[in-house]
């Protein structure tokens, strides 16, 4: 199980594979693990937003984490497995989370309840709730996805309960990530891919990052850059990274990753559920200049 002082370096969230169908494509997700655990990366997230968590169902991810665990267990890589539980349903996270707990997940990752817009102390004891299964918990702050924004004193209560370990800060900046500066030591990954390297320079351990799927190496040389404290090195190293990562975001994620993963004969299609679409011709057409 991961520790606080684990959740470090950089974590890739995983898309989900399908068949044009719609189904889940267990062979591709076994091809993509393979190539991407290459990599020396810190760890994976299963069933996050880049796995399309919403549209995903339960027996499926249980299916994901089994081949990620037997290609990681072939490959004899030691790289730990966070599983996405979070709900906007408390009763639905406990249960997912000591499930992924029992499969042996190494933590989860909760989101902060979306839709349901509860006040931030009822966010507070989702997450009171949750953490009783004693599954290691990283908590997700996502504003643009969940509706809700949450105080850093908020923040802060959850961080100091035993079994959260640490934070995925994709708010979109660094303002949470300086208010809670000095106010926790439980560490902090950057969420939002474009602000990972002013979030290094602000403390972050490191970086939860969909577009590190690709150019892999490059990330982890900037969360070095950081790690030794070159911090001027590290933003330069990441201004190379910007021009694809924005591109990555410029319409939903996962669609223009599992583009660039199909067209790179990693994924057998670029499939994604509804209500998500495909990219757009133009997007299409600025991703071939990476490929």
């Amino acid at each position: 199980m991961l520790q606080s002082n684990d959740l470090k370096g950089i974590f890739v969230p995983v898309v989900t594979p399908f068949t044009q169908d719609g189904e889940l494509d267990l062979p591709s997700f076994e091809r993509y693990l393979g190539q991407l655990l290459r990599h020396p990366i810190q760890g994976i997230v299963i069933n996050g937003t880049t796995g399309e968590a919403p549209t995903v169902e339960w027996a499926e991810v249980e299916a994901l984490f089994e081949v990620a665990r037997t290609v990681i267990r072939r490959l004899g890589v030691r790289t730990p497995i966070i599983v996405g539980t979070g709900t906007n349903d408390t009763r639905t996270t406990v249960r997912r989370t000591a499930a992924a707990g029992e499969w042996g997940a190494d933590a989860v990752l909760v989101v902060t309840p979306y839709y349901s817009r509860p006040s931030e102390e009822g966010t507070f004891r989702h997450f009171q709730a949750v953490v009783e299964t004693g599954t290691p918990l990283v908590a997700y702050e996502v504003p643009e996805r969940t509706g809700i924004r949450l105080s850093a004193e908020t923040m802060e209560r959850i961080l100091t309960l035993d079994g959260v370990i640490g934070l995925k800060d994709a708010t979109g900046g660094i303002d949470l990530l300086h208010a809670l500066a000095g106010r926790t030591e439980k560490p902090m990954m950057a969420g939002s891919d474009d602000t990972f390297a002013r979030m290094l320079r602000r403390g972050a351990s490191g970086g939860i990052l969909a577009s590190a799927q690709f150019r892999t190496e490059a990330f982890l040389e900037v969360n070095r850059l950081a790690a030794n404290g070159l911090f001027d090195e590290a933003e330069a190293a990441f201004s190379k990274l910007l021009p694809l990562t924005r591109l990555l975001f410029r319409e939903t994620n996962p669609s223009p990753i599992k583009w660039m993963l199909a067209q790179s004969g990693i994924l057998a299609s670029d499939e994604v559920r509804l209500p998500l679409t495909p990219i757009t011709r133009s997007l299409q057409e600025e991703l071939s200049a990476f490929l």
